[in-house]
């Protein structure tokens, strides 16, 4: 239907003159009332070779007003101006920009629900129709009132995305309810989705439990540093064995120069002492075999000092002591050094470092000789040569074992500043063994021993079909700031560890999302994390080839990784007003103009822009709610300083005494 004709041409928009046909600021055309009065809203024309030109509404005024005229006169010139967006082609395909330009006094007319369909490509394959679905329903478009938005599920998460916008904006209500929506369609089994949450809020649990969330989604709430179930959560576990070198030095802190090379002896060596503890037979020989040449090589190691004999005797005195008591700290350690009679060799060490006069007649040389000649030098190299991947088991009571023992082996080559070197790094690792906030890394699921059986249990994918998780939540908010970021790190790392091994059409088959609530936290842009190479970097650069998907929530994109943000396709902006964040969104986004920036400040909480490669344009929107919501409510300040007092519940009676149970005498 007509609403116009255009009476001025410019590059980047476009004068209307409303006809005076036109009543109000609607049309009804075939029963559907269409708004064009309100900015933002949708008017099409036509240029000279027949192509359909969508343009925006941007200013609405009155040109033949005066200042002492009625302001309400229905016959006065109405004038709009509307900024070109993009061309429907004869072929009915939609391109965002204007090749040719409308001539002036061109027809302007409503953009129908139809023309909507062409610009949105919500078209569907035919052959798949019945038993795919293949897009979900975002909210209502604020640019043409009343029309639903669909977006299509591949081309949003085939990609990486971004929700960003201030707190209270609306992100975690447009995450759950995309994810709602998915999986409540009718006749959906969409068994093959799993999407992996990091819920550093605590917020999600209550949007993806109970009936509503459909029942063909299948959650797993996951929670570190609990003992049992409690509240709906399972304990989570992420093992130490399965952290890197690189995640490690990161956790520890630990220098590139000095205190790296020195923890990958540490790990080294925290493996042999586990194997040493649970082998048997010609392995744990071998490996005993190994331990008698470490001893044996560090006291002749601090003979070669050419320091005084009652230096060198002190010296040995003390690593032997240093050695027994690192055994005897570990119970099935005690037993295997034991039954092979390190313990033995070690006492009749420790019984020949005496001196007298300054003197002590080489009898620990000859006691070291005697030790030396145990050592099997055939299968010595085996277990020299021996190097742990990093992703097998041990035991992570032995790491201070190891590290005691490689400070040993320093001492005794010279190297006097070696503790004074590592003292931060073995700081944090006290923090490793006794914090509780780190109790969640010395622990393993029941069978866990390499990544594939810790991914087996995190997905629960050795469970049949039917009972398969889809989502996993991990509960991460109550964790320090160096506990978080190590946990979504090694995590995701874990993830893709795993994605890059598969091959050929394999790597296309159960794709991963990853949901980084809070992404701030954890990507930043600098290098003030503990991971300086953050592995969400890798995801967002490779993770697309081996179908690992980001889904990035923050509100405050001026801190994120400009290398993972510059990587996603698909952005659902929710207000920001935050200057120097605007200012970041403004040059890191693609097609990114002043229009938009003006909408994003002015949204409504539940209101977003998107654009990116799930619309043909971008689109503002009312984001559906959410149901159920997720727990991400403000506090109603006004009704929790009103409330009515309620005196708390009694305490519980003390439990009776054991001897009022027993009887007898005592109960007396």
């Amino acid at each position: 239907m007509k609403i116009g004709k255009i009476t001025s041409v410019n590059f980047n928009q476009f004068r209307v003159k409303i006809s005076s046909d036109i009543r109000g600021n609607s049309v009804n055309l075939a029963g559907v009332v269409y708004y064009f009065g309100n900015i933002g809203s949708y008017l099409k024309t036509t240029n000279s070779v027949g192509e359909q030109l969508i343009c925006e509404v941007v200013s609405i005024f009155d040109s033949d007003m005066k200042l002492d005229s009625a302001a309400y006169d229905i016959d006065s010139n109405r004038e709009l101006l509307l900024k070109p967006v993009g061309t429907i082609t004869r072929a009915g395909k939609f391109n965002l920009g204007v090749g040719i330009f409308p001539g002036i006094y061109s027809e302007v007319t409503v953009v129908t629900f139809e023309d909507m369909e062409l610009i949105l490509h919500t078209s569907k394959d035919k052959a798949l129709e019945n038993s795919v679905h293949q897009s979900f329903y975002l909210g209502e478009s604020k640019n043409l009132i009343n029309y639903p938005i669909d977006i299509s599920i591949n081309s949003f998460f085939n990609i990486h995305s971004a929700v960003l916008g201030n707190s209270g904006s609306g992100k975690s209500n447009t995450i759950a309810h995309i994810i709602q929506d998915i999986h409540k369609k009718k006749d959906n089994s969409a068994i093959g989705s799993r999407i992996l949450i990091f819920d550093v809020n605590g917020e999600y649990k209550n949007a993806f439990t109970g009936h509503e969330t459909g029942p063909n989604l299948k959650v797993r709430l996951l929670k570190p540093n609990i003992d049992a179930a409690e509240d709906g959560f399972e304990p989570f576990y992420l093992p130490h064995f399965l952290m890197n070198i690189d995640e490690w030095s990161a956790f520890l802190m630990a220098t590139d120069a000095t205190q790296r090379p020195f923890w990958d002896k540490v790990l080294q060596e925290s493996y042999k002492f586990y194997m040493i503890s649970t082998r048997d037979g010609e392995q744990r020989q071998k490996l005993i075999n190994y331990l008698r040449f470490k001893i044996c090589n560090l006291l002749h190691t601090l003979h070669a000092q050419g320091d005084s004999e009652t230096a060198i005797i002190t010296a040995a005195k003390s690593i032997i002591y240093g050695i027994v008591n690192l055994i005897k700290l570990d119970e099935n350690l005690n037993r295997a050094c034991t039954g092979e009679g390190i313990l033995t060799d070690l006492e009749n060490l420790y019984s020949s470092c005496t001196i007298n006069f300054g003197e002590n007649k080489d009898k620990l040389k000859n006691a070291l000789q005697l030790v030396r000649n145990k050592v099997n030098d055939a299968t010595l190299r085996e277990v020299m040569d021996f190097r742990a991947s990093g992703e097998e088991y041990f035991d992570y009571r032995f790491l201070k074992q190891a590290a005691n023992l490689t400070l040993l082996e320093e001492d005794a080559r010279g190297n006097g500043r070696v503790r004074e070197y590592t003292s931060t790094m073995m700081t944090r690792l006290d923090f490793f063994l006794d914090n509780p906030d780190c109790a969640f890394m010395r622990q393993a699921p029941i069978g866990t021993t390499n990544i594939n059986n810790y991914l087996d249990w995190l997905w629960q994918s050795n469970l049949t079909v039917p009972a398969q998780t889809n989502m996993v939540i991990i509960d991460t908010s109550e964790l320090s700031k160096d506990a978080l970021e190590t946990l979504t790190s090694v995590t995701s790392r874990i993830n893709f560890s795993s994605r890059r091994k598969l091959k050929g059409n394999a790597r296309r088959e159960k794709p991963i999302h990853l949901v980084l609530d809070e992404a701030h936290r954890y990507i930043k842009k600098d290098s003030k994390y503990l991971l300086r190479e953050n592995i969400f970097e890798q995801i967002a650069r490779e993770g697309r080839k081996y179908a690992l998907y980001l889904l990035i929530s923050s509100q405050r994109p001026s801190e994120l990784s400009e290398t993972v943000l510059s990587q996603c396709s698909n952005f659902i902006i929710h207000r920001i007003q935050n200057e120097i964040d605007m200012k970041y969104v403004y040059a890191i986004l693609p097609y990114f103009s002043d229009d938009f920036a003006n909408k994003i400040k002015q949204s409504v909480p539940g209101e977003a822009l998107i654009f990116g490669n799930c619309v043909s344009m971008p689109l503002h929107v009312r984001i559906k709610q959410a149901f159920p919501e997720p727990n991400s409510e403000n506090c109603k300040v006004h009704e929790e300083w009103f409330k009515p007092y309620t005196p708390p519940p009694p305490p519980p009676p003390p439990p009776p005494k054991l001897s009022a149970i027993a009887g007898g005498d005592n109960a007396k």
